[in-house]
């Protein structure tokens, strides 16, 4: 599942309106900005470990797999693949439509190459 959401919204805020569609899966890795109680809450409340590392400024540090937390990176890369797509770095369409297409395609042949 894919969501466009403006500029200057946080993930976190766009992860709260796709916390309905997440599907089954027995843990969720993501970064220190998506660490919030409400969210670990969501995520436990829905059987699904968060391996979320904390913010430094945390009052209450939680506990994260770091083993699992390595595992990120092929995330990232793949973030890293469809941002080579000259028109997805740069965002040349002016239509959400037109611009989650380019996105949609690129994912795509960069899954299959």
């Amino acid at each position: 599942m894919m969501l466009l959401t403006e500029g200057q919204m946080s993930d976190h805020k766009g992860a709260f309106l796709l916390l309905s569609a997440f599907p089954q899966a027995k843990e969720l890795l993501a970064d220190k900005g998506y660490d919030s109680d409400w969210f670990r809450a969501a995520l436990t409340e829905r059987g699904i470990t968060p391996c979320i590392p904390p913010r430094k400024n945390r009052k209450v540090q939680y506990h994260y797999d770091k083993n699992l937390y390595r595992q990120r990176h092929k995330i990232e890369n793949v973030f890293g693949r469809i941002k080579d797509w000259r028109r997805v770095a740069t965002r040349y369409d002016r239509c959400a439509h037109a611009f989650m297409s380019a996105i949609s395609i690129a994912a795509t042949c960069c899954y299959w190459l």
